[in-house]
């Protein structure tokens, strides 16, 4: 009785119900926001407050959302140039979250702007002065090594402020971050320490030995959209919101004992988002069972062996060679053409150059015939 209680009240409750001004109701109508997820139930009304928050909840559960959302409402009330600071683990995470506070207040005109390592400083700076209203910045917030950045851009920022600080996970370097919520913060929590969404189906896959090479081309061929299966690497596995995959496979387990929990966890997070079903698998060799049913004793649920049928395996094994000669081959003759192309190229420029005479010989032939006339 009390989960389709829940479920009553989880389909009265509405971005309008939380407080949500009708402008920005009518944007998460747009991006197909039907109904307000856990954490944003229990997130925006006490930041319309004007309460710091402290949130944890799962991947996938529309954390960004539930900071964005009050954060335009507020800018919006008090319009003023750069009004919001923004700061990600991730440089894809930073660009991630400028596109949903674009998209949430396109109607109003809200300016971003993304602030990154690694990228021409002089057009950032160009953007900077534009005096956006958010600003993105790109930091691994959650590495020690960057403690001292942090308290330098807390020594900056104005004292008067709103802070909101989410995680999926809550470590003790997360909680250390919490200084930087100085107006009593709010903890919501929708999630305990260690959780994996309810849609999410795991198991794991049990193989003798494995190569670990060639990874970045697969990663490279599901970010162009060529592929719709995440074989997950860390790079890929913190915050990325990339709509409708299915699958997630963990090629290998974290080797860092401390970090593998949530570094599995961030990975099978790539999947089964924003109410959406999906499945993760992970490869565990001998070597790796200890670690793996640790995982199982910290999420708290036993997962199940993923069935395979040898037989299929190899037929698909057998198609997936033969595919990869074909390309091979295919490309090895599309490379000749082009070398050919070159060399015919290079040819016709030596044949001009022998047929168009220099400019001194034909002085030189235009002044002997003068010489004979005179």
């Amino acid at each position: 009785m009390a989960g389709v209680e829940d479920a009553i009240t989880e389909e009265k409750v509405t971005f309008e119900s939380l407080g949500v001004i009708d402008v920005l109701c009518e944007a998460c109508q747009q991006l197909g926001w039907k109904t307000p997820t856990k954490i944003q139930r229990e997130a925006i009304p006490v930041a319309l407050e004007g309460k710091d928050i402290i949130g944890l909840a799962e991947t996938g559960s529309g954390k960004t959302g539930a900071f964005a959302i009050p954060v335009l409402q507020a800018l919006l009330a008090n319009p003023q140039r750069l009004y919001c600071l923004v700061l990600t683990p991730t440089r894809e995470l930073a660009f991630q979250i400028s596109e949903q506070f674009e998209a949430l207040g396109s109607s109003i005109g809200v300016k971003c702007a993304v602030i990154v390592g690694g990228m021409d400083m002089m057009s950032q700076s160009l953007t900077l002065a534009k005096k956006p209203h958010i600003m993105d910045e790109a930091d691994r917030i959650l590495n020690l090594d960057f403690e001292k950045e942090i308290d330098t851009i807390l020594k900056v920022i104005p004292r008067e402020r709103r802070t909101y600080l989410y995680s999926a996970t809550m470590t003790k370097k997360v909680q250390k971050l919490q200084r930087a919520s100085l107006q009593n913060p709010v903890k919501v929590e929708v999630a305990t320490k260690y959780t994996t969404v309810e849609k999410l189906q795991q198991s794991y896959l049990f193989i003798p030995n494995k190569y670990k090479t060639k990874r970045l081309g697969a990663l490279n061929k599901f970010k162009s959209k060529d592929r719709s299966i995440l074989i997950a690497t860390d790079v890929a596995s913190r915050g990325l919101d990339i709509p409708h995959v299915d699958v997630v496979i963990n090629f290998d387990i974290p080797t860092h004992s401390k970090a593998s929990i949530l570094d599995y966890i961030h990975r099978v997070g790539r999947t089964a988002r924003a109410g959406r079903s999906g499945r993760s698998i992970t490869f565990v060799t001998q070597y790796d069972v200890e670690l793996y049913q640790r995982i199982e004793q910290l999420i708290g649920k036993k997962l199940p062996l993923y069935p395979t049928v040898e037989d299929e395996v190899l037929v698909l094994m057998e198609r997936v060679m033969e595919a990869q000669r074909t390309a091979k081959i295919g490309m090895r003759e599309m490379d000749e053409k082009k070398k050919h192309k070159r060399r015919m190229e290079d040819d016709d420029e030596e044949s001009q150059a022998i047929k168009m005479p220099s400019r001194k010989t034909k002085f030189a032939g235009l002044s002997k015939k003068k010489k004979r006339r005179n």
